[in-house]
């Protein structure tokens, strides 16, 4: 099965920027040569990784990154969106790890050498656990560590980098990990998520006022993810509590950055569920950026609730990816379409896009041609949203190895190379040749 678009689609142009994505805790492993973090904690308690694993190992990136790097040129991409380990780079004491900062230098000049544009993303969720002992993103004072660690980074690499994102998903680190607690540091609380929402829009804020200082001439930003929310029929409660359910997940990390305020709905929430913001939050909070990463997957459908203002529908009858999610490309043109309408937005960058899909190696190969229908009905699926006037730049391909796939262990392959835990052995996917011949195809 083939990847194709239209002859005339901006996206068959080499101009467009494709690439593959992946983050540091998920695939380095090298624990030894870093600080603990969140999710060392978080997989060391009971029952919060489904498989009880680890990231002590991973992908062993951290010892095959050089292999990895050959494996991504193969794949004829043109750029490579990976997440810096905040611990590998900082000691606790705030001064420089300088054996993990040359392992990303050597990692950048070598995908530099391959003529391939390295996305940095400086926060992809794995923060130091000695910062959570202090409060972690439910201190303010978190941060201003995050801006320090953002300068260290920016100076150390120098004119290596292409792109710097902030932030990975704010969203999943304050609603997940501090609100519902299924992600690490594993807290819950209604009364926590906003709070720590706050602190990471102000650290993205603060890391975009040291970039445009010290790194003016990369592309800088700051990457969401979002899950549209549809209402369950035309009944008004129902639409209702969709568009809360909208504000809540979605626009309460987006409309702060473009628009320095959250959504009306503040005003509905208990107090104690307010965010602690003091005077000049929101001016830093929106900094202006470069461009909006956006990361999709799935969509969500809500139904008014009589206990609580809305409730998610579980959809009969749906094609699901193996991680339960409906596959719902309209979505995405969808969600594109209305954040342009909505927003005065930057240059966007699909920086996540992909599935998780019930892979098995046979006789050497991985047939996956569910993930490649995929990939096709979502790749027409932001070439729509371009037709539509939204200003699109590129598209990153999640994964490009399977790995720990947070709580969910590594039961649940999104790579478009398979990996073999025992031999660490990387096998390219059916959807990974497809990407390939797909990028191959292009026009000047």
């Amino acid at each position: 099965m083939k990847l194709t678009l239209p002859n005339n689609s901006k996206m068959n142009s080499k101009d467009f920027i494709y690439g593959v994505a992946t983050a540091s805790f998920q695939i380095e492993g090298g624990i030894d040569q870093r600080l603990p973090c969140i999710w060392d904690t978080f997989c060391s308690l009971e029952n919060s990784i489904v498989d009880a694993s680890n990231g002590d190992v991973a992908c062993d990136h951290y010892n095959k990154w050089s292999q990895d790097i050959d494996l991504i040129d193969s794949l004829a991409v043109d750029a490579y969106r990976l997440s810096i380990s905040w611990g590998r780079v900082v000691n606790e004491d705030g001064s420089i790890n300088e054996q993990g900062i040359g392992f990303y230098i050597r990692l950048l000049d070598r995908l530099i050498t391959k003529g391939i544009k390295p996305f940095v993303t400086l926060y992809h969720w794995d923060l130091p656990q000695h910062l959570e002992d202090k409060g972690g993103w439910l201190n303010r004072e978190t941060a201003y560590e995050f801006q320090k660690y953002t300068e260290i980074v920016i100076q150390a690499f120098g004119n290596r980098v292409h792109s710097y994102a902030t932030l990975n998903e704010p969203f999943c680190s304050a609603y997940l990990g501090y609100e519902v607690g299924i992600h690490a540091p594993g807290i819950k609380g209604k009364e926590f998520g906003k709070k720590a929402a706050h602190h990471l829009l102000l650290a993205h804020g603060l890391g975009m006022k040291s970039l445009k200082r010290l790194s003016p001439n990369t592309l800088n930003g700051i990457v969401l993810n979002f899950t549209p929310c549809y209402p369950a029929s035309e009944n008004s409660d129902d639409i209702k509590a969709a568009e809360f359910a909208d504000d809540y997940f979605n626009q309460w990390y987006i409309k702060p950055i473009f628009d320095a305020e959250y959504p009306e709905i503040l005003t509905q929430l208990p107090s104690s569920q307010h965010p602690e913001i003091i005077e000049g939050d929101l001016d830093i909070i929106s900094e202006s950026i470069d461009f909006l990463g956006i990361n999709y997957y799935t969509r969500a459908v809500y139904q008014a609730d009589e206990h609580e203002v809305f409730s998610q529908v579980s959809l009969k009858d749906v094609s699901l990816t193996d991680m339960g999610w409906e596959i719902y490309p309209q979505g995405f043109s969808d969600l594109l379409i209305s954040l342009n309408e909505k927003y005065t937005l930057p240059p966007i960058y699909i920086t996540e896009n992909g599935a998780a899909m019930p892979d098995n190696i046979i006789d050497g190969k991985v047939e996956d041609e569910h993930r490649v229908a995929y990939y096709q009905s979502h790749l027409n699926a932001v070439n729509t949203a371009i037709e539509s006037g939204v200003d699109i730049r590129g598209y990153f391909a999640w994964s490009l190895l399977d790995n720990l796939e947070w709580a969910e262990g590594y039961l649940k392959r999104f790579g478009i190379v398979y990996v073999d835990y025992q031999s660490q052995q990387r096998t390219i996917k059916s959807s990974g040749y497809a990407y390939r011949d797909l990028l191959n195809q292009r026009t000047d």
